[in-house]
């Protein structure tokens, strides 16, 4: 969520969601005016189209119950984050997966990605020391702590707490990266909403913090660069802004290309990552339909870059007729390299069209290409909207193929759901449903038969790895 996370009211984390909900939608409501009220309908009459069929749902435990966020998959698991730590699942059986561990260190959202052995936990409320158990202190406090968290989950059904990493700020989100040094990885630390009341996130911060993590030894990992991607400030003239730019909300990676894109409140970026250490940010755009750069993904051939705009933080109906489809859509844009670096150029926007009502939060949220070789499938979670599945292989004509929408004004046994974060993965979409748990879903569409056999070994959606079949 792009609203003012929980550690920036300096609250203890379960009653911080309900309050930044109620933040982003008074927000939502200040930027648009009053909406026409109208009748909360149905969007449909079937939770799901005909080519995507529910196959399993596993509750969130009860040690780990509150929101849940952000997904990494590592061989047969899937690694689920929450605000209240993380839960390891086996998924042999994607029909019916099994809770493998629980981990309980809150830290704020739980942004996750895993390599290896390793697995990383953004932290961005600030708790009294980086132990698990720590309690959370306001942001006012000096020696808060913020940051990355790194847990060795060799062994799944334990997994150990091996060190911590304060950053500036702390991490909303962060995206694993490749080192050009052997033995080492890099992790690109996403953090915002500065203050001057904050001691340990002052303004300006249009930076991201990067850190090295020896692989024989990740206690010892440590920043080794904050590059300033906008020394000359971002976008703070943009009206609507949801926020000005302070900093990015989300980066995404392609390490076999050299590049990264970051969705960074006013702007959108790409930057050249040949030095990892160094990136350079080569292009920036900006969108007056956009309140708030929140992700991005390339497609395979890296012709072409989605953005999603959060509109309403994800906190407000904002997938209605009154809204219109360029406002809290995605905004497709086609890639270029130039000879000062690289030339983004809007194609279209996408947005749902099952209009959900002015009662269902709404708006574009995370997905992940369905790899097919040659075209541009993608799958993304819309929180109450569900889960829809777009082809965008013509960037100007992108459409929905279909749709998964748990949603209790369809069916009264199905409970509502919120979807997080839909992925793609070893033949299988996972959706992390902020209240209903793990969702699985399998596409039978025989336009996606193909990505059946593209599988990982490791998959982190925020850091992307090009495809064929069979790889």
């Amino acid at each position: 969520m792009p609203v003012t996370p929980p550690r920036r009211a300096g609250l203890r984390l379960r009653g911080a969601t309900a309050v930044a909900l109620t933040a982003a939608a008074t927000l939502f409501a200040g930027l648009l005016g009053p909406a026409t009220a109208h009748a909360d309908t149905p969007p449909s009459d079937s939770v799901s189209s005909d080519n995507v069929e529910h196959i399993a749902n596993v509750p969130k435990p009860e040690a780990v119950s509150n929101t849940n966020s952000d997904m990494a998959f590592t061989g047969d698991h899937v690694i689920g984050g929450n605000y209240d730590g993380f839960v390891v699942y086996d998924v042999a059986d994607p029909a019916d997966p099994q809770i493998v561990s629980e981990v309980v260190c809150p830290g704020g959202q739980g942004d996750v990605s895993v390599s290896g052995d390793l697995l990383y936990f953004a932290v961005d409320s600030p708790r009294a020391s980086d132990e698990c158990g720590a309690p959370a202190v306001p942001v006012t406090d000096p020696d808060g702590f913020e940051g990355v968290r790194i847990f060795d989950i060799s062994d799944k059904a334990n997994p150990q707490y091996v060190a911590a990493v304060r950053t500036d700020c702390g991490s909303h989100t962060l995206t694993l990266v490749p080192s050009k040094e052997a033995g080492t990885e890099l992790v690109y630390v996403s953090s915002y909403a500065p203050s001057a009341s904050f001691p340990n996130c002052q303004p300006p911060h249009d930076k991201i913090a990067i850190i090295e993590v020896p692989l024989d030894d990740p206690a010892s990992a440590a920043i080794v660069n904050e590059p300033v991607l906008f020394p000359e400030g971002g976008n703070h003239e943009q009206p609507g802004l949801l926020r000005p730019t302070e900093g990015c909300h989300d980066i995404t990676a392609y390490p076999e290309k050299d590049i990264a894109a970051g969705a960074c409140m006013g702007d959108g970026i790409i930057m050249d990552i040949a030095d990892p250490v160094n990136p350079v940010v080569t292009e920036v755009v900006q969108d007056e339909n956009f309140a708030f750069w929140h992700s991005a993904t390339f497609t395979n051939d890296a012709k072409s870059v989605l953005f999603t705009d959060e509109l309403g933080g994800g906190g407000a109906a904002t997938c209605t007729e009154e809204i219109g489809p360029e406002r809290g859509a995605n905004a497709i844009y086609t890639l270029d390299e130039t000879a000062d670096g690289h030339s983004l150029e809007f194609a279209s926007y996408f947005k749902i069209d099952r209009h959900q009502g002015d009662q269902q939060n709404c708006v574009a949220h995370n997905g992940s290409l369905i790899p097919v070789p040659g075209k541009n499938y993608f799958v993304q979670s819309w929180y109450q909207g569900g889960v829809s599945v777009i082809d965008f292989k013509d960037p100007k004509n992108p459409r929905e193929i279909g749709y998964f929408d748990a949603d209790s004004r369809i069916d009264p046994d199905m409970e509502n759901g919120s979807t997080w974060s839909a992925y793609y993965y070893n033949g299988h979409v996972y959706s992390s449903d902020m209240r209903r748990g793990l969702d699985v879903l399998k596409l039978t569409d025989p336009r996606l038969r193909v990505a059946e056999k593209v599988t990982y070994d490791e998959f982190n959606p925020q850091t992307q790895a090009g495809y064929r079949p069979g790889r």
